[in-house]
């Protein structure tokens, strides 16, 4: 599929999606998040891709926020339009079952932010900035930040970012837990990439359903959570990747996982 507000390269098994406006700071227009969440549908039902890296284009931002232009003259019900939008390419990332490594490079503010907290963790450079600052707008975060923020960093934290509007540095995202790990601007790609080639290289089947078991246990009880972990764990062993990587550990070799359930 061809896309105009976003880049979709492939290299070996990883996908790298860059949100492509730089000229706007890579804002979030309707078209842009449409593209993105038909992004990740493909690459989800892609077997070549085990792995998939989200970054923005330029060198200033990942993306600067929602487009403050598009929604200025927007109504209420527009609004919540737009909101859902914005949630479904979210979900779009969320339900994607390969592994999905944010790389913030720069400006990850509103619905930026939003989007790198709908991936499975967030890599940043040193120069990143990350922020919620909608109430500065006189509007809330539409795109999912007052859930997922406090479900990551704890209700009270999450609260002073959200309503302070305040912008914080890459090493004080690490601190509270919003970042995985923080990188020099020129080595972010870098270890963006061999972090994904890391996890492709393992049990594709086994790291999608891994992925499920956390997601979906996180709104379970921790009793269901932990009997929907066994029906995972034996889902794996039907799988082809299974016996060749038990083989492979016992025959002291490195495992050819196929990658297929």
């Amino acid at each position: 599929m061809a896309y105009e507000n976003i880049l979709v390269e492939k290299k070996g098994h990883v996908a790298v999606v860059t949100v492509d406006r730089p000229k706007v700071l890579n804002a979030l227009s309707s078209p842009t998040l449409e593209e993105i969440g038909a992004a990740f549908r493909e690459i989800g039902r892609d077997d070549s891709v085990r792995a998939v890296i989200l970054t923005g284009a330029g060198e200033k931002a990942f993306v600067a926020g929602a487009d403050i232009k598009e929604m200025q003259s927007m109504g209420v019900e527009e609004a919540r339009r737009y909101s859902y939008l914005g949630i479904q390419a979210m979900w779009e990332i969320r339900l994607c079952p390969k592994p999905v490594i944010a790389a913030v490079n720069g400006f990850a503010l509103g619905g930026g932010l939003e989007l790198a907290l709908s991936c499975d963790f967030i890599y940043a450079s040193e120069k990143a900035k990350l922020g919620q600052p909608e109430v500065g707008l006189g509007v809330t975060p539409g795109f999912g930040a007052t859930q997922k923020l406090p479900r990551l960093i704890g209700a009270a934290r999450a609260k002073e970012l959200l309503f302070t509007g305040d912008m914080i540095g890459a090493a004080e995202a690490k601190e509270l837990g919003l970042v995985n790990k923080v990188f020099p601007p020129e080595a972010l790609m870098v270890e963006a990439v061999k972090a994904a080639e890391k996890m492709a290289s393992k049990g594709a089947f086994a790291v999608a359903q891994a992925k499920r078991a956390v997601d979906a246990g996180l709104d379970m009880s921790l009793d269901a959570a932990l009997l929907f972990e066994s029906q995972v764990f034996g889902a794996c062993f039907g799988t082809e990747d299974q016996k060749e990587g038990m083989a492979a550990f016992l025959e002291k070799r490195k495992p050819n996982f196929k990658g297929a359930e």
